[in-house]
């Protein structure tokens, strides 16, 4: 029987999974690592770390399972996406910690860049907002600020690549540097239009083409494992931005299918076909992926804290010992008496998109407790992400009927009704909610032939669990009023460096 391996290469923590050729998880293996945090609203990892993570759980999910690498028929890998790493192409080695998706140090770039007036025409191109969120500025920064380095990549010593980059490049002794669409579109450097780095970007980001990787399909075998003895010879046959990956996983292919995932942060996408629609609401238009010849697109938005929000309320404040205690906790209170938490901690993304906003605690009380603040950290979640499915209504002109949710924080019950109740509709969430990885490895059984097309991989699509909303109208309507005053609070706090 066919196996597929997904490497899910994520913000906290790298994950393999183990999938028969039904699409059904069999093994799962994982690792934290470090996050570094050299500054206020600056964010790092070790790329060596990640690398380490990610090798050995790719190791460990075939220990014991009796499936030999010969029974795997693909490797398919999704990431985090905007992350940048730049490294020695000679010895594989970083010149740098990665920066996160998440860090904020190029925020003064993109608004010299908007006042400048190249907003407009950056976003006509790769359908991104100026933020210090995407990859370009983060590139530029690490040449600016190493010694050498931009002499070093002018001469074709170094090696730019999102995670998916750097583990393909690693996973095969650096015989291959490159990319998919999905995720050279998350890097303000590549014209989403004409599927190819465009040198009017470049040059206004002061990126020289030397470090770039090349752009191939999301789903096709680009070549096998040869640095990682315990799956050599495995062919490398996906690669899909996580996000992207989810929608996949979602079986999101048709016009019009939407997700949200609750991850770290959260992010709701809709499948628009072929077409690159532009957003009116300050959402992203991204590619979905390239599949069989073809390109889809899809329309974005995304927050940066989601359940994130959890980990903080564990590790920085230590109200809950596990991130699964939150659920408990919250329940022990019916409501968050009128506490709203808004998670800014590293700006606010769409639809807001204001890199100076910062966290706010806002209508604390001597009666308040821990409760209060767990279940307000919950409501942030959904709150953010009725926001962002408003939005994405408004641009495609058209209500969605029904939101289907995974990803790691859509297992909390308590959460997943709230969002249902405050958006007014059903949630759907599957039985296995990680589809992040799961689409990955859609991607690459395509390439390998597990399943020869979509209406295959389309046919059977199992039953999940729905939450019909429960909440009165007029009073989910309330709650969101009060929730975007607690937004605008949050808005400019930072000054402008």
């Amino acid at each position: 029987m066919p196996h597929l391996i997904a490497l899910d290469q994520g913000t906290t923590s790298s994950r393999a999974i183990l999938f028969d050729e039904g699409g059904r998880p069999r093994r799962v293996a994982q690792r934290e690592f470090g996050q570094i945090f050299p500054q206020p609203g600056w964010v790092e990892h070790d790329p060596r770390e990640i690398w380490t993570s990610q090798s050995r759980v790719a190791a460990e999910v075939l220990e014991g399972s009796g499936i030999s690498t010969t029974d795997v028929v693909g490797l398919g890998i999704t990431n985090q996406r905007e992350t940048t790493v730049i490294w020695e192409r000679a010895t594989g080695e970083p010149i740098h910690n990665a920066i996160v998706w998440q860090d904020r140090r190029t925020a003064s770039t993109c608004e010299r860049l908007v006042a400048a007036g190249h907003g407009d025409d950056i976003q006509a191109r790769t359908g991104l907002v100026l933020d210090a969120y995407f990859s370009g500025t983060k590139v530029a920064w690490i040449l600016d600020h190493v010694d050498g380095a931009r002499a070093r990549a002018a001469g074709g010593e170094l090696a730019f690549g999102t995670i998916d980059s750097w583990l393909v490049y690693r996973l095969t002794g650096g015989r291959l540097h490159i990319t998919d669409p999905s995720n050279a579109s998350r890097t303000l450097l590549f014209n989403i239009h004409g599927l190819e780095w465009d040198d009017a970007l470049l040059e206004l980001f002061d990126v020289p083409r030397e470090v770039l990787p090349e752009v191939r399909p999301s789903s096709e075998v680009h070549g096998e494992v040869s640095a990682l003895g315990e799956l050599a010879g495995v062919p490398i046959a996906g690669i899909l931005g996580d996000q992207q990956a989810a929608l996949a996983g979602q079986r999101c292919f048709q016009r019009g299918q939407s997700k949200n995932t609750y991850g770290t942060g959260c992010f709701s996408l809709m499948n628009t076909g072929t077409e690159a629609r532009p957003s009116e609401n300050r959402l992203l238009t991204t590619i979905a992926w390239s599949l069989r010849g073809e390109t889809q697109y899809a329309l974005e938005g995304g927050v940066f804290i989601g359940g994130a929000v959890v980990q903080w309320l564990r590790d920085g404040l230590g109200l809950i010992t596990k991130a699964e205690d939150i659920e408990r906790l919250a329940a022990t209170v019916p409501d968050t008496g009128d506490v709203y938490l808004v998670p800014a901690f590293a700006g606010l993304g769409a639809p807001h998109w204001d890199p100076h906003a910062r966290g706010t605690l806002t209508g604390i009380t001597r009666g308040t407790n821990a409760a209060h603040i767990a279940r307000a950290a919950l409501e942030s979640i959904a709150f953010q992400v009725a926001d962002l499915l408003d939005a994405l209504e408004a641009d495609a002109g058209t209500t969605i009927p029904e939101l289907r949710a995974d990803g790691g924080a859509s297992t909390n019950e308590t959460l997943m009704q709230f969002q249902a109740d405050i958006l007014g509709k059903p949630v759907i969430r599957p039985e296995m909610t990680e589809m992040t990885a799961l689409g990955a490895a859609y991607m690459a059984g395509l390439a390998a032939g597990v399943w020869k097309d979509l209406d295959q991989l389309c046919s059977d699509i199992p039953a999940g669990r729905r939450f019909e909303p429960q909440m009165p109208a007029d009073k989910a309507q309330a709650l969101r009023a009060r929730w975007s005053q607690a937004v605008g609070r949050s808005k400019g706090w930072a000054p402008a460096s």
